[in-house]
């Protein structure tokens, strides 16, 4: 387009661009009407001065092109619709604004001289921004909705050809943001802020969908090269503090000098506006309208230290009787102003319906005007009709005429035809005389030859003549014809203007008549604001009705809400009874569940079972936690009767718990019998302890005695043997699982930044030695490596966070090691899930250093990927299995497994569309093959697809085989095998 820029300076105008533009197709060509739009937005921002003027007159036919391909949904019709708009609203603004430059670039002074210093002005420049910057934003979203963000649109033609126009959409909306910013700051120095909250509401939506689409937009690399685009701040501006304008920094867009090239379009450097802090604006409203007293006019008690006397009382009360008048004139005069602003709105809407009802009024004398000139041209080819008339009646005469020359021609030939056959009989006559006149016969022999010639010669003339005179006749009836069916339509076409005139003049008419009904209905407003005062000092009138009707209503709802707490109270004692019914109930329940659970230490086949000293260590302890607690509400009762609530469930618990460790009791693995007998009668009077006390608890009267010590003792004792049962060998072990803990972490994130590292070597060494197709997928598939290595190394570090602070809010007085020995199962599943995710990057790096060096497979890549994201889940269980749900590092942990899945699936594809750009690249080549060759690869190709499926299936079962030798051996490394016991 630098050409079509130039050339508008050179002519000062847009008429030899226009006067191209309409012989191009574009309500045919989706494509180049896109890059119409594309050239006529930068002659707008960028061309001469006069490209506007020049241009509005096709304002119209941009406005049904863009309906027209509005109803096109696919492809790029929305696009071009959209587009259409965006420009045609362009022109709308700076028709209105001359002041404004089609790049809209001006300086603070240039934007107060737009407004005209008026505060109606700059509201209405602010709405008229708001939608300019509304239809900008429409054009971005709809490009990037366009787009298949999933693939690197921006380095092919289609993506760089809908991207290409974004560079002028973000240089109007930097200003546009900036401009809107300092208006609305302007106007709340001036305004009410209740006025401006629509202003306010509006901006901040604006706000957030330039914010993303600027973030959006900085992330795609054919802008990088292209152009610097601006961030907008986290927070928009806070409009009701004045001093937050000092904050406000102005967007600044870069196009750098090395970014044209070329291939690409050249785009002119344009100096974006200052990034200086702009001045405040606390004062705005006394420089527009003038400064109010800075002083209080009629205070003297200071004046030459007099006290206050009766004249003084006297003039502080009409001082203050001043002021409250002061009060009520300035809230009177707002009032007016915000009557004003409105009535002043509401005149310029009708102005501006007016002045749209002139633009179609003039639109219609410009049609009637070209009707005229249809109509004059229709004329002339009335006349020229008139003249094909004279001019067939002279070829008709003409016709006639030679129709004359025929008939003599015809009367001609019958007389040579009659001297033919005279001669002929003079011929018989000589023949019977040949033997009288032998000597003649030489003569009359030759004139025969000469008559015969000469009659022929003149009966071929004849014939010639003839057909061209019916050819000759024959064309001009054609013409004819042709001729007076041209004259009807020309008629027909004369009588339609006609009527089209009339139509034109009658609706100028009724334009004519909509003006002066508008011009009434101004009117009428004026005297509905008056009614709309009185309606208001009714609304004032009824309110204060109804707030004595709610004084009153207020009372009886008091009265009601004493009713209801009396309820309330009766609904307690009630609810009291319920839980005395339910703690007897609980406490038997608790009582049967002790019962079964002696019963089964007595049953041959429960005594054969075997457990583990860990497991009865456990839940003797979860025992003395329930009878902790129900001791606790025993006491809770006993002191102020309020421990109902907790004590069924406290009995419950501490009866299932007690049940559970009277059944485990015998099944511990104790080699030495009588270690086994001691621990089992120890059990049966844990247990009659128990129900002992559990009686105790259901009956009233000793209640208040029951004591719960023996059964505490009982469950001491147990937890001692259980203590002396455990295996010794597992303590030097566990107390080095917290060094082994930190060294496989510290090993795991050495191998992340390890294949981080030889990733980047080989996307150095692809660069260098890769071109084309090949060059492309390295890139994309190293690329998606890297950021999958970086997903992990935060993942990693979240972990890390997470472990400390377990073992923080765990461990209490002990150290962290004796802490990873007392969760001994937790800390093992730490270290194996830490292993796989160190084996898992080493195995994917070596994966894409072959597939990079085309020996490996795509296939083989996306396995490890899968599998690397299988061993961060597994690490992010075995992390969060002990963390509090409301911490905010398993926040981030989490946050960190979804980053690493998204970033899996990116390998995933990127692995994916290399492959297919390498499969579409090696197709085969059938032009050089013949049937046989063809059918021949045809039965080979059947052949490795019945191998290959022998081998998948095959393959399939082998699958089967490993993960269920893998659980198994996990099984036994993890000692799951023991807990099932337990």
């Amino acid at each position: 387009p630098a050409p079509c820029i130039l050339g508008t300076h050179h002519e000062k105008g847009a008429q030899t661009f226009w006067s191209v533009v309409n012989r191009l197709p574009l309500s045919g060509n989706a494509v180049l009407c896109w890059k119409f739009c594309h050239v006529f937005h930068k002659l707008l921002r960028d061309g001469h001065s006069n490209v506007l003027k020049d241009s509005v007159r096709y304002k119209n036919e941009l406005s049904d092109m863009s309906r027209m391909w509005g109803h096109l949904s696919e492809g790029y019709g929305q696009l071009c619709s959209i587009y259409l708009k965006l420009l045609r609203t362009k022109m709308e603004f700076h028709t209105k604004n001359p002041r404004f430059p089609g790049n809209l670039q001006m300086s603070d002074r240039q934007l107060d001289e737009a407004g005209e210093n008026d505060v109606n002005n700059f509201f209405q420049l602010t709405v008229e921004m708001f939608d300019y910057l509304e239809c900008e934003l429409n054009l971005f979203q709809t490009v990037f909705s366009s787009l298949d963000m999933s693939r690197s649109v921006s380095v092919t033609a289609a993506g760089q050809c809908r991207l290409a126009p974004l560079i002028q959409v973000i240089l109007d909306c930097s200003h546009l943001y900036d401009y809107t910013v300092k208006l609305l700051f302007k106007l709340h120095s001036c305004l009410p802020a209740d006025t401006l909250q629509g202003h306010r509401d509006r901006f901040l939506e604006q706000f957030r969908k330039l914010k993303d689409l600027f973030y959006r937009s900085s992330n795609l690399q054919y802008f990088k090269r292209l152009i610097q685009i601006p961030q907008l701040p986290e927070n928009p501006p806070n409009f009701l503090r004045a001093s937050a304008l000092s904050e406000h920094i102005s967007p600044v867009v870069v196009i750098p000098a090395e970014a044209s090239s070329p291939d690409s379009e050249p785009i002119t450097d344009l100096v974006e506006m200052d990034t200086a802090s702009q001045s405040l604006f606390d004062n705005k409203f006394d420089d527009i309208f003038g400064s109010a007293f800075s002083c209080d006019p009629f205070n003297f008690n200071s004046q030459n230290g007099m006290n206050k006397d009766e004249k003084d009382r006297l003039i502080e009360q009409l001082y203050g009787e001043i002021t409250a008048l002061k009060e009520e004139l300035e809230n009177f005069k707002a009032e007016s102003t915000r009557g004003t602003v409105q009535l002043r709105g509401r005149a310029s809407e009708l102005e501006a319906e007016l002045a749209e009802q002139q633009h179609l009024k003039q639109q219609a004398q410009d049609e009637s005007e070209f009707l005229r000139a249809e109509l004059e041209e229709l004329k002339k080819q009335r006349e020229d009709t008139e003249k094909a008339q004279r001019s067939l009646t002279e070829i008709e005469r003409r016709a006639q005429a030679n129709e004359q020359r025929y008939s003599k021609l015809k009367e001609k030939y019958s007389e040579l035809v009659q001297n033919h056959a005279d001669l002929l009989r003079k011929n018989a006559e000589v023949t019977k005389q040949v033997t009288v006149a032998r000597q003649a016969q030489g003569d009359v022999e030759r004139e025969k030859k000469e008559l015969e010639d000469s009659f022929q010669r003149v009966s071929e003339q004849a014939q010639r003549k003839s057909q061209e005179q019916a050819e000759v006749l024959e064309t001009l009836k054609r013409e004819l014809a042709a001729s007076r069916q041209e004259l009807q339509v020309l008629q027909g076409t004369l009588e339609s203007s006609t009527q089209a005139e009339a139509e034109q003049s009658s609706r100028i008419s009724s334009l004519e008549q909509e003006r002066d009904r508008l011009s009434q209905a101004a009117q009428q407003h004026g005297q509905d604001m008056a009614a709309l005062r009185a309606e208001l000092q009714q609304l004032r009138d009824t309110l204060s009705r109804e707030q004595e009707s709610s004084r009153t209503e207020l009372e009886s709802l008091q009265a009601q809400l004493r009713d209801k707490e009396g309820a309330e109270q009766a609904l307690q004692r009630r609810l009291a009874e319920e839980q005395r019914s339910l703690l007897r109930g609980t406490a038997h329940e608790a009582e049967r569940m002790v019962q079964d659970a002696l019963a089964r230490m007595e049953d041959p086949a429960h005594i054969g079972c075997t457990g583990s000293a860990d497991c009865l260590l456990s839940r003797t302890l979860a025992a003395s936690e329930c009878v902790e607690r129900l001791r606790d509400a025993h006491g809770k009762y006993l002191s102020d009767g309020t421990g109902e609530n907790g004590r069924p469930w406290s009995e419950r618990g501490a009866g299932a718990a007690l049940a559970r460790r009277a059944g485990q009791g015998p099944d511990t693995s104790i080699p030495p019998c009588t270690a086994h007998t001691g621990l089992l009668e120890l059990c049966r009077q844990c247990g009659s302890e128990a129900l002992s006390y559990l009686s105790a608890l259901q009956d009233p009267g000793t209640v208040a005695g029951a004591d719960c010590s023996p059964v505490t003792a009982c469950l001491g004792r147990i937890s001692t043997i259980a203590e002396e049962l455990r295996p010794r060998g597992l303590d030097v072990k566990q107390e080095e699982l917290g060094d082994l803990v930190d060294k496989e972490m510290a090993a795991t994130a050495a191998a992340i930044e390890t294949a981080s590292a030889r990733i980047e070597e080989m996307l150095s060494k692809a660069r260098a030695g890769d071109t084309g197709v090949k060059l492309e997928v390295n890139e994309r598939i190293l690329g998606s490596c890297t950021g999958l290595m970086q997903a992990i190394h935060i993942l990693v570090l979240a972990s890390k966070d997470l472990q400390r602070e377990i073992v923080e809010s765990g461990r209490g007085a002990a150290s962290p090691k004796e802490f990873y020995a007392k969760n001994s199962r937790w800390t093992e599943g730490l270290i194996s899930a830490s292993k796989a995710v160190g084996w898992g990057a080493t195995v994917m790096v070596d994966a894409a250093d072959l597939v990079v060096q085309g020996k490996g497979t795509f296939e083989e890549l996306m396995v490890c990927s899968r599998e690397i994201a299988a061993s961060t889940a597994q690490l992010v269980a075995a992390s969060k299995v002990k963390a509090d749900k409301d911490s905010a590092n398993l926040c981030k942990l989490q946050q960190a497994s979804r980053g690493v899945n998204q970033a899996t699936a990116s390998v995933v594809a990127s692995t994916k569309a290399g492959r297919s750009q390498v499969e579409e690249k090696d197709s085969m080549d059938f032009s050089s093959m013949t049937l046989t060759q063809i059918k021949r690869q045809e039965m080979d190709s059947q052949v490795r697809v019945l191998e290959l499926e022998n081998q998948l299936q095959k393959e399939r079962q082998k699958l089967g085989e490993l993960r269920k030798k893998h659980y198994e051996l996990a099984g036994v490394a993890e000692g799951w095998e023991e807990d099932g016991e337990c």
